[in-house]
């Protein structure tokens, strides 16, 4: 059989990633696909650049328009990145009958929507277990092998710099910014980090997560999205005492008929496994119906683990070069006349419970103005910790744990806290989620 011909968008980390595994691993690929793939034409904006792949077997040009519209090849791997061109070049290959495979998550996001129907017209396929947590095969997970399950929720640590500053900032007692300098210069972060510090990056990928688990159309735009640029090491130091880890934790779960979408830093309890996912690894936990609460770990970036989901997917699509098209697996998990387009959860109707911070004046009375608030509310606490002033200093650091009430009521609490005379500075929340088998 002759061998299926691919052409790749982008040489850079993952595009040299990907050919030198293709390479590395040609006969046990072959094996498993029913017939070579064979990368013979690649993109890039430096034709002269030293990259870390043999350049020969294959065409090197400066323009991707040029392999999407080549004819012999069948399946586009797109690893520009960013919106445009990458749809612009996603969508002509589409056009020209391509397959589409990519490690895009903003692009899958954003533009998922646009580009599913167009290759579903076209009766192509569009990959795109890359685009979320790496080398992590989750989307392949939740798509079919948890096609017996009603998902419940889907909650997860899928950005790798985040993550890797908060550990730093626990382990080491280091400032935000000063871990955010060393993320940078090892290559963890960008020069411009908003996407992953901001929770962007966790957002897009959330997006992806929540539609192949609950069959709803694509929502970036619905997405609560919090960054970790607030969180202080002192934070960090009072969620250890009380026995729990803060992450930024991206979060898609089921609510009767609506669905809550959120990423935000987030306070788990210490006895977690997922609150012992350090460094830049990621993982995904996913709660079915049927086979309960299951955690998926591994990285979620770099050339290799991100060139493994791109080969995984190449290998797919090339089983089904020949298949009827109305028999692949549908691309968000659901048949495409099935997607429900249920209602997003606004965030002050989502339920979960809270760690404040607040700067008190040490006098007495203090404590029972900021309760007695919380209770005019039905805000119950779990548990208090008061600690020492410093000395010369009259406020006192006063650390809440509270059960789970809505967003609403505590915006509303700390609006009024803050109004005291008595509490100095601006109340410090991050929500708390026990991620347990219970969790409804």
């Amino acid at each position: 059989m002759n061998s299926a011909k691919i052409g790749i968008l982008g040489l850079g980390t993952v595009g040299c990633g990907t050919i030198n595994v293709l390479a590395r691993n040609r006969e046990e690929i072959t094996r498993r696909a029913g017939r070579e793939i064979k990368v013979v034409k690649a993109s890039a904006r430096d034709l002269k650049k030293a990259r870390p792949v043999a350049i020969g077997g294959f065409d090197l040009v400066s323009d991707s328009y040029e392999i999407v519209r080549d004819p012999q090849i069948e399946v586009v791997v797109e690893l520009i990145g960013g919106y445009e061109p990458a749809r612009s070049l996603v969508l002509e290959a589409i056009a020209h009958g391509k397959h589409v495979v990519t490690a895009n998550k903003a692009l899958i996001a954003v533009h998922g929507n646009e580009i599913f129907s167009a290759a579903q017209k076209k009766g192509v396929t569009v990959a795109f277990e890359a685009a979320v947590a790496g080398g992590i095969p989750i989307i392949k997970t939740i798509r079919e092998g948890f096609t017996g399950n009603r998902i419940e929720w889907v909650a997860g640590i899928v950005n790798g710099t985040s993550n890797f500053i908060l550990t730093e900032m626990r382990d080491k007692g280091r400032d935000f910014a000063d871990v955010l300098a060393e993320a940078q210069r090892l290559g963890y972060a960008e020069a411009d980090p908003t996407f992953d510090v901001e929770g962007i990056d966790a957002a897009h990928k959330l997006t992806i997560l929540a539609a192949i688990a609950f069959g709803i159309p694509l929502q970036f735009k619905q997405v609560y999205t919090e960054g970790i640029t607030q969180i202080t090491r002192t934070d960090v130091v009072y969620a250890e005492e009380l026995g729990y880890r803060i992450k930024q934790l991206a979060i898609a779960r089921r609510v009767n008929d609506k669905v809550e979408l959120r990423v935000h830093p987030t306070l788990i309890p210490e006895r977690r496994i997922i609150a012992n996912v350090d460094g830049v690894m990621n993982a995904v936990l996913v709660k079915g119906d049927a086979v309960g609460p299951t955690l998926f770990y591994g990285a979620g970036a770099g050339a290799e683990p991100t060139a493994s989901a791109i080969v995984a997917d190449l290998v797919d699509v090339v089983r089904t070069l020949t298949t009827d098209p109305t028999n692949r697996v549908p691309h968000l998990a659901f048949q495409p006349d099935s997607i429900v387009n249920l209602p997003i959860l606004p965030m002050e109707e989502v339920q979960t419970a809270y760690y404040l911070r607040l700067n008190a004046e040490d006098r007495p009375g203090v404590l029972a103005d900021v309760t007695r608030i919380l209770g005019d509310l039905g805000i119950s606490i779990e548990a208090i910790l008061q600690k020492e002033p410093r000395e010369g200093e009259k406020v006192v650091p006063i650390i809440i744990l509270t059960h789970r009430i809505l967003e609403k009521n505590m915006n509303a609490a700390i609006q009024r806290i803050e109004a005291l005379p008595s509490i100095q500075r601006h109340v410090v929340r991050i929500r708390l989620e026990h991620l347990n088998r219970d969790w409804k």
